[in-house]
């Protein structure tokens, strides 16, 4: 019966503490969630790229058990705590071996403490007191209780202190060693396994006798216990200790604002490469001093084969503050200046506008109240499609603008990703192909993935989780036609002597004032953009793409393409679509001919995309003028006549549009063009058929002067007409001699309305009415 007694209080006893261990741990929970943690991000690889401190400076880089060598693993138990897999956090044995071992040797020789009860006084410390000792035991038991050994381990790999501001093995590893723990060698873990003892002391850059007799310690422990072999050990007895001054990782700084504010992870993994970006930020740095004042620079790579971002470079220097070094000109919205055009080109062809070889007119032309010019000033007649891309003509890709839609080009480019910007209230216009606009770089590099990915604009991958999304932008004949062109091979080729793998394409862009300067190429691997200007958008003078931005975007490419990742493995290729063809054309009428039919002025061979050949594209008017198809009526001596005239026969004669007139030698004009007239049966409409065009000012339009000047000075010309003979009339008023002249420069003195009017030798006219204020 007594011993019944003494059971049942007995196991009230234990009821009783486990009920207060439980009210306990209920009151004075584990405080594993109020430490803030530090968060980094890396490259693929796992090399740190720039970390994030928590409120009080410490940086960790988060590792598992299974991240870490087992070196390392092996040096840290034997020598912290044999028995950790078998203890409840609180090894009585060790307690008292080290109380008996303070005790007899009259001071502290060894601590006692368990791995979990080093875990504890990290979590949550305490004084080095008696009730201290017992708060860091009641800790343990927490720990021990609440989660597994592997988890109690990690905790400790993630926060033993390694001196300063580093925490956790594996920022140690990588600050002191340079690499990941998982590649440790035995003489590296032992160190790393005794350096949390006395950070400061056993500082391996400072101290290095101390960290090698601390190390050599621990190897000697290794022995006694036979974890490790005497012969490896005793190699690595006589290696010195000496490591470099510990570094903080400085990679992609904007790129890692950029991850660590989308993600909640601790440890951010990117699609950096680690290497790569190390070699471009130094090219940044030493193109720095190149750049004029307060200018910066931004650069993007790209693997256009599954879109990762492989480099990122926000700005030639964060610490630079008179750069702007702190702004990220990859995600800043720029004016894009002309690296817009190829994608007006390819979207043309895939519209039936235009194929490679089409007649483009390069000549001054007004769009409304809207007037563009070309770079140098300058305009070139007729160029081909082609070469006005390479060229990177304003004046033809506004008229293909103009004939495929500003506002569809917009929503084509939006459908993947590439989003357009305009003032408020301001519709999408012909001014965005040259600029007019802002976009971001990393969407415009997205979207020439289109022209290395059949057509397909890719989204760009940050993370090695994120799928690869892409949306059709043009016809995978079409991205391969421009992406010849860009490369400088448009003209036709056979298979067997075109080259699969398609060189460096590249585009420049210059905008308005020269703020922005733009370089995007495709090599045949990676997507390249590079951005030069200032963040503030003050102009440079003399900046421009083919100057600043292409220099930089030639060295990327070669240092890329001869980088050690590359050898041995198979380029990419680019084969010829089976949509693309090759057709001989001619110009002008831009179709095909056969050989000796007279319309064939020159003859051109083009890559053609679905046998599609269309007709010359003609400005909007120029087709009511009847265009360049030109209907004539013949006799038997091959002179022009009516059409109701004996041995009448019909005939096309195939005209140079109008306005390329004064590029054309004389013998393509069209009064050398039209055969001579027959006086005895003339056709009903003499003359040439050329329309009479007045410009320099049109009809409806208000001219100021400008402040401080008496005269408005106003040069307006003529082209077409019949004859050689001219007559102008300004407000009905003849203006005196030079009758024959194609253009005059008109003083106004005096404000009022005015009427312009010109005569030429068939009786028509051109006039405009106009405002002078």
């Amino acid at each position: 019966m007594k011993s019944r007694f003494v059971l049942l209080r007995v196991v009230m006893v234990l009821l009783a503490l486990l009920l207060l261990l439980l009210v306990g741990d209920r009151l004075f929970p584990l405080p594993l969630q109020q430490v803030e943690p530090a968060r980094v991000v890396v490259a693929e690889d796992g090399t740190p790229l720039w970390r994030f401190a928590d409120r009080n400076g410490i940086w960790r880089y988060p590792v598992t058990v299974d991240d870490v060598s087992p070196y390392y693993l092996q040096a840290l138990l034997t020598y912290e705590d044999r028995w950790f897999w078998h203890h409840p956090g609180v090894n009585p044995l060790a307690i008292f071996r080290a109380a008996w071992q303070d005790i007899t040797g009259r001071e502290i020789i060894s601590g006692g403490s368990t791995l979990t009860m080093q875990v504890a006084r990290l979590i949550d410390p305490q004084p080095r007191t008696f009730s201290g000792k017992l708060h860091q035991v009641w800790r343990a038991l927490q720990l021990e209780w609440h989660l597994s050994k592997r988890e109690i381990l990690t905790l400790y790999l993630n926060r033993a202190p390694f001196g300063g501001t580093i925490e956790g093995i594996g920022a140690a590893s990588w600050t002191w060693l340079g690499k990941p723990p998982s590649e440790m060698t035995r003489s590296e873990a032992a160190l790393m396994a005794v350096l949390p003892q006395a950070p400061s002391r056993l500082r391996p850059d400072r101290w290095p006798l101390r960290a090698q007799a601390a190390r050599n310690k621990v190897l000697q422990r290794m022995i006694d216990y036979q974890v490790w072999s005497s012969p490896h050990v005793e190699e690595i007895f006589a290696e010195p200790v000496w490591l470099a001054p510990r570094q903080m990782p400085e990679l992609a700084p904007l790129l890692a604002r950029r991850l660590i504010a989308q993600s909640p992870q601790q440890k951010v993994t990117s699609t950096i490469d680690a290497s790569l970006q190390r070699q471009l930020e130094a090219m940044a740095q030493g193109w720095k001093n190149q750049l004029p004042p307060r200018t910066s620079m931004a650069v993007m790579v790209v693997d256009h084969t599954n879109m990762k971002v492989r480099a990122y470079i926000g700005s030639v220097d964060l610490n630079d503050d008179s750069r702007f070094g702190h702004v990220d000109m990859i995600s800043s919205v720029r004016s894009p200046g002309s690296v817009l055009k190829p994608f007006v080109y390819g979207l043309a062809i895939d519209d039936g506008l235009i194929h490679a070889e089409s007649l483009l007119q390069d000549v001054p032309r007004r769009f409304g109240d809207y007037r563009p010019g070309n770079f140098d000033t300058g305009f070139h007649g007729p160029v081909s499609a082609s070469e006005a891309l390479s060229r990177s003509l304003n004046l033809p890709a506004v008229q293909l603008l103009d004939a495929y839609g500003p506002k569809r080009l917009t929503a084509a480019l939006r459908n993947v990703g590439l989003r357009l910007h305009f003032p408020t209230a301001v519709e999408p216009n012909l001014s965005l192909v040259l600029g007019g606009t802002g976009t971001r770089m990393d969407e415009i590099v997205a979207a020439y993935s289109a022209f290395a990915r059949h057509g397909n604009a890719a989204q760009l991958r940050f993370l090695p989780e994120q799928q690869l999304e892409q949306r059709a932008l043009m016809s995978p004949g079409a991205a391969w036609v421009i992406r010849r062109v860009l490369a400088g091979e448009a003209q036709p080729q056979p298979d067997g002597q075109l080259p699969a793998v398609v060189p460096l394409a590249w585009k420049t862009g210059t905008s308005y004032g020269y703020r922005d300067a733009w370089a995007v190429g495709i090599n045949a691997r990676y997507l390249i953009g590079v951005w030069v200007g200032r963040p503030d958008g003050t102009p440079v003078a003399g900046q421009y793409g083919n100057a600043s931005a292409v220099p930089v975007m030639n060295q990327v490419s070669n240092l890329l393409m001869s980088s050690p990742r590359l050898r041995g493995s198979v380029l990419p290729a680019d084969p010829r679509p089976p949509s693309v063809s090759v057709a001989s054309i001619c110009w002008p009428g831009g179709q095909t001919l056969p050989v000796g039919d007279t319309n064939c002025r020159q003859r051109r061979q083009s890559w053609i995309v679905n046998q599609t050949v269309p007709p010359t594209l003609l400005a909007p008017g120029q087709e009511s003028l009847s265009g360049i198809q030109q209907p004539v009526w013949l006799n038997a001596q091959g002179k022009r006549v009516a059409a109701d005239c004996r041995s009448a026969r019909g005939q096309t004669v195939t005209l140079w549009p109008l306005p390329l007139e004064p590029w054309l030698p004389p013998g393509e004009r069209r009064a050398s063009r039209l055969p001579p007239i027959d006086t005895q049966c003339p056709p009903l409409r003499l003359g040439n058929a050329a329309p009479l065009l007045l410009s320099g000012v049109r009809d409806g339009q208000i001219l100021r002067r400008l402040p401080g000047q008496p005269l408005l000075t106003v040069t307006a010309s003529v082209q077409g007409g019949q004859g050689s003979q001219r007559w102008w009339f300004l407000n009905g008023d003849p203006l005196e001699s030079q009758q024959g002249v194609m253009s005059r420069v008109l003083p106004f003195e005096k404000p009022g309305n005015y009427q312009l009017t010109v005569l030429d030798e068939g009786g028509q006219v051109a006039s405009a009415a106009f405002t002078v204020r």
